[in-house]
């Protein structure tokens, strides 16, 4: 089992910029990847920011590349998710996710999620 707690949601303006972070404990040896999602209001859920917690192989959704960057502390079992100039659209729960292989199967766990609003 791997447990995952977020922190840094809030409110920001437009332009701003917001650090979101999820720390992860338990069987965190079987951990290979660590992702933020995000789901607004009436939408789908959809992949932020991934990375391969082996290699640091990063991935991101096209409309947050080059104002969102995801990282990892192996150290702390730690991802963090800086993400700057802010923009309306952005607006969602954004939910810490750890792809886990363990016994031959893989296990997705799920954070609590932290709300990030962006309003004027």
């Amino acid at each position: 089992q791997v447990q995952l707690v977020e922190s840094g949601g809030g409110l920001v303006q437009p332009g701003g910029s917001l650090t979101l972070a999820c720390t992860a404990s338990g069987s965190v040896s079987t951990i290979y990847s660590l992702a933020w999602y995000r789901q607004a209001p009436g939408k789908e859920r959809e992949l932020v920011a991934a990375i391969s917690t082996a290699q640091g192989t990063t991935k991101y959704e096209d409309s947050v590349k080059g104002r969102f960057a995801i990282s990892s502390d192996n150290t702390k079992n730690m991802v963090s998710l800086q993400m700057n100039s802010l923009e309306p659209e952005d607006t969602a729960v954004y939910c810490c996710d750890a792809a886990s292989w363990r016994d031959g199967k893989g296990i997705d766990y799920w954070g609590q999620g932290t709300q990030v609003t962006v309003s004027s």
